[in-house]
């Protein structure tokens, strides 16, 4: 009879009435939970909860194990909390001193139940004491079928637990680890340092986005702000007043012909509301419509009023919403007319919360900061930092101090920061809830970025932004996708890693930043075109002044270019006299310049015109030894005054000039050491050179 008595639960070496956090800061009046605890241990309110965490992240549950799973459970996650703990350390198990974040915990915790319930279905039993490590093998083949699962390495580090702290459970633990000697990537065959799996987003998202996102914080939002500060000193006036009193207000506020009657828009003016927006002209005399109806129907008195404002409407003195004088956009049909068709309460409340995810998006995109550092931006934080625009954040990730870091950013990332600021009713965050909400309102990021896209392209009609495609965009993707816009700039490397914060750890090495900066396939061909295209352009800006007889350049590259550019003209004149194109169209030229093949580099101190194919007469290429595989010229051994290949346009010889005045001035410093002066002299010599060629043009 005894014999089919269950098992005792083996006592932990854990207290039950221990708290559960020994290894974090705690809030004030925080009440931590005990070790005996056996369903949740919530931890909102405890300790901190980073704010793009919901409150759900923050709870550890053990409901529906068994009392042997329930109690590892427990166990395993007291050790994830407090890694020094000394009864862990006492069993000789020496883990890094920084605790689990709370939502590692849980999703370990969920994979820990996924372990129980497949003992349970194989029939292995309820103490994983007692598997053999192919019972373990065998459940990340089952997690892994039919393809690996991302989170299949938190399996395998959830299962290597309950082998290393097997002398702290109180159950026990496997006495063999399944892959000895392995770690988790070389058991999932992975490299070390895997490639960053974090997409990009599509350029044919990336630019509808950013624009509709700027749009709303450039243009719409002081008609937004303006809008939401009038609604609030409305609701803010002072408190309910009597019938008779708004009835009184009522009367002067019709008098004064400088107030206009608010409408609905057309489409909503239905039923029995019609067209008078009564609930919202309640609040403008005085009286909270949720307490007594100015306007009742079924009272003569409240029909007079009505009659009385009816007659103010069909005189014209009318608005729509809350504004009068909303901007003017030019709409999707062609039309001209208001960016939006009625900014009632309501319909604020949703602007209001598309410019908070506006600003959120713009941020995300252009600052390349994490979602859970932009989220802790709290109200005040946009400083100046070595004499440039900087946002003051906290640095949450790998950081257990929590240290505040300064991330440059640009005026307009300042400008979205400080509308954010506007709206949030939070005490502290710059990016919360909008004006409307409870001040202690927080948002999900992901679902910003998805109401946002879901808005714009729902008020298209009127706003004639850009259709935003359907991508699953995630907060890290902007990240993401801006580090591989910057790589292809001199110096952004650094610039991208000190960014990213990775800066410091292997300037220039660093692998992390070097993923984040990889390019993408989607992006190759339009920044390709792209280029192509601004190079057209000016080649067609150089076309137009030299056939107004302006001059281009000098030097024999600028020869050859004009050379090139009479041809062109040439062959139009020849299309249009044989009836192949428009006499006068000036299509016909950029037409035959897009087709011309003619090499041109732009730069700061010439332009380039060497030929690849052809270098002929090149400097930089003169008794040097060229890499394998390079093309084009080297432009360390440039030499513009004497290259065949060089023009130096109008616009160059500003710099050219202050150059001269340069080194003539230093010429003249008394003392100068010989060999100083040979170097200068002959800098000299070759800018005047150079001079000399445009002042004999």
């Amino acid at each position: 009879m005894t014999g089919s008595l269950p098992l005792p639960t083996p006592r932990s070496v854990f207290r039950d009435d221990e708290p559960v956090l020994q290894s974090h800061s705690l809030l004030d009046d925080a009440r931590p939970p005990r070790f005996g605890e056996r369903i949740c241990w919530d931890l909102n309110g405890v300790i901190r909860k980073p704010v793009n965490q919901s409150p759900a992240n923050m709870r550890m549950n053990f409901h529906a194990l068994s009392p042997g799973w329930n109690l590892t459970a427990r166990e395993l996650t007291m050790i994830w909390f407090n890694p020094r703990h000394p009864k862990v350390l006492a069993h000789g198990i020496h883990l890094k001193a920084d605790p689990r974040a709370p939502n590692t915990v849980r999703q370990r915790l969920s994979i820990l139940r996924e372990i129980a319930a497949f003992g349970l279905a194989q029939g292995l039993g309820d103490d994983p004491a007692l598997w053999d490590s192919e019972a373990f093998r065998r459940h990340i083949t089952h997690n892994s079928d039919p393809e690996p699962k991302s989170g299949l390495s938190e399996h395998i580090v959830v299962i290597k637990a309950l082998h290393r702290f097997r002398q702290v459970l109180a159950c026990g633990g496997p006495q063999e680890d399944p892959w000895p000697g392995k770690s988790v990537f070389q058991i999932l065959d992975q490299p070390t340092t895997a490639p960053l799996k974090t997409p990009v987003i599509k350029p044919e998202t990336w630019f509808p986005l950013i624009r509709a996102a700027w749009t709303y914080i450039s243009v719409f939002a002081p008609d937004i702000l303006r809008a939401v500060d009038h609604w609030q000193a409305i609701q803010h006036r002072g408190g309910p007043i009597e019938l008779h009193a708004a009835a009184q207000n009522l009367s002067a506020w019709l008098a004064d012909p400088r107030n206009l009657v608010p409408i609905r828009p057309e489409g909503t003016r239905a039923g029995r509301e019609g067209l008078v927006n009564w609930s919202l002209l309640s609040w403008m005399v005085g009286l909270d419509p949720d307490h007594r109806d100015l306007f009742q129907g079924h009272t003569s008195t409240g029909r007079a009023r009505r009659t009385a404002v009816e007659e103010v409407v069909s005189t014209g003195r009318t608005q729509v919403g809350l504004l009068p004088d909303l901007l003017e956009v030019e709409h999707l049909d062609g039309t001209r007319g208001p960016w939006h068709d009625s900014l009632h309460p309501r319909q604020l409340w949703f602007e209001a919360l598309a410019l908070r995810n506006a600003c959120y998006v713009f941020v995300a995109a252009l600052s390349m900061m994490r979602d859970s550092e932009l989220r802790e931006i709290l109200k005040g934080s946009v400083v100046e930092y070595f004499s440039t625009p900087a946002v003051k954040s906290t640095k949450v990730k790998l950081d257990p101090d929590l240290p505040v870091k300064h991330w440059w950013i640009i005026q307009p990332v300042a400008q979205a920061i400080e509308i954010a600021e506007r709206l949030s009713p939070h005490e502290e965050l710059a990016f919360a809830g909008v004006p409307g909400s409870d001040p202690g309102t927080l948002f999900e990021s992901r679902g910003a970025i998805e109401d946002l896209v879901k808005h714009v392209n729902s008020r298209r009609h009127l706003t004639a932004l850009d259709k935003i495609p359907d991508q699953h965009v995630t907060p890290h993707m902007f990240r993401r996708t801006m580090a591989m816009l910057t790589r292809d700039f001199p110096g952004s490397e650094i610039a991208v890693g000190m960014q990213l914060k990775h800066a410091a750890s292997r300037a220039l090495t660093n692998r992390t930043t070097q993923g984040y900066m990889e390019q993408d396939p989607a992006w190759i061909k339009h920044l390709d075109t792209a280029v192509a295209e601004r190079k057209l352009n000016r080649v067609r800006e150089m076309f137009d002044a030299d056939s107004k007889g302006d001059n281009i350049g000098f030097g024999p590259g600028a020869d050859q270019l004009r050379e090139a550019f009479a041809a062109v003209r040439q062959q139009a004149e020849q299309l249009r006299a044989t009836g192949q194109a428009q006499r006068g169209d000036k299509r016909v030229e950029y037409d035959l310049l897009r087709g011309l093949r003619f090499s041109i580099r732009f730069g700061k101190l010439n332009h380039c015109t060497m030929d690849d194919a052809n270098p002929v007469g090149a400097k930089c290429l003169e008794d040097a030894v060229i890499p394998e595989g390079h093309r084009g010229p080297l432009l360390d051994r440039c030499r513009p005054s004497r290259c065949g290949n060089s023009i130096i346009a109008p616009a160059h010889l500003p710099i050219w000039r202050a150059e001269q005045t340069s080194l003539t001035r230093l010429l003249e410093t008394p003392k100068l050491p010989t060999a100083r002066k040979a170097a200068l002299t002959q800098q000299l010599q070759e800018v005047e050179h150079a001079l000399r060629k445009a002042d004999r043009a």
